[in-house]
């Protein structure tokens, strides 16, 4: 089984989320979870964040100081398609039928249980990584994404959760060319001062555990798995 040694993220998601006290809870819910997070605390610095970095899904209130969640949501549409989860106290139908046709891909009622945003936030990663399930079977190689199991012929593999978040990410991007520079990006959030220049060497870890094919290497452009 993966043991993780190490917590460190798969993914990176944006809270736009005025309420300090909720801002800090669903910010210390998802990395514990695994994912980076970066937070913004009204809807100005929440587009400023949701435009500048390709974030995995970003968790959106509606109600927020500067620029509403609802405008935040359309400005950002005609530039990314980064998936979005809205979250409101109204639960009026008009409003989840505005929040939806706005471009939001899920829509979730405040109060809400901490595992049912969990849920939705790992179901919106992977149908935007058009990934139905949470495993992933790349040849005699299977990770399970919830778990974060890996096996190897069917037996177990101890990845460290780095090599884990550097595999996930590449799985969930199959056929791609991912670069260096993308993959730190969705390794850290802003409060990780951690600069790893060690890249080379999880890969090659990876390799040496899981088969040497299983991740190219594309001078000067970056790695990815190709089956």
């Amino acid at each position: 089984m993966l043991k993780n040694v190490e917590q460190k993220p798969a993914m990176r998601i944006l809270i736009v989320e005025d309420e300090p006290r909720l801002q800090r809870t669903l910010a210390k819910a998802l990395r514990e979870e695994g994912y980076a997070v970066d937070a913004a605390g009204d809807g100005d610095d929440g587009f400023f964040k949701a435009e500048s970095c390709d974030y995995d899904a970003i968790v959106l209130d509606v109600m927020l100081p500067k620029l509403d969640g609802w405008a935040l949501l359309a400005r950002l549409r005609k530039q990314k398609p980064t998936p979005v989860l809205m979250l409101t106290a109204r639960d009026a139908p008009g409003d989840r039928v505005r929040g939806l046709d706005t471009g939001a891909d899920d829509y979730l009622i405040k109060p809400f249980d901490l595992s049912e945003l969990l849920a939705r936030v790992r179901a919106l990663i992977r149908r935007s990584a058009k990934q139905t399930t949470n495993k992933i079977e790349i040849g005699d190689v299977a990770l399970d994404t919830r778990t974060r199991n890996v096996t190897r012929a069917d037996k177990p593999v101890t990845l460290t959760a780095r090599e884990f978040a550097i595999l996930e990410y590449l799985a969930l991007h199959r056929g791609e060319v991912i670069s260096r520079k993308e993959l730190y990006e969705h390794l850290f959030d802003e409060n990780d001062d951690t600069l790893s220049n060690l890249l080379d060497v999880h890969v090659f870890s990876i390799r040496k555990k899981l088969g040497a094919e299983l991740i190219a290497t594309r001078r000067g452009q970056g790695y990815g798995i190709e089956k």
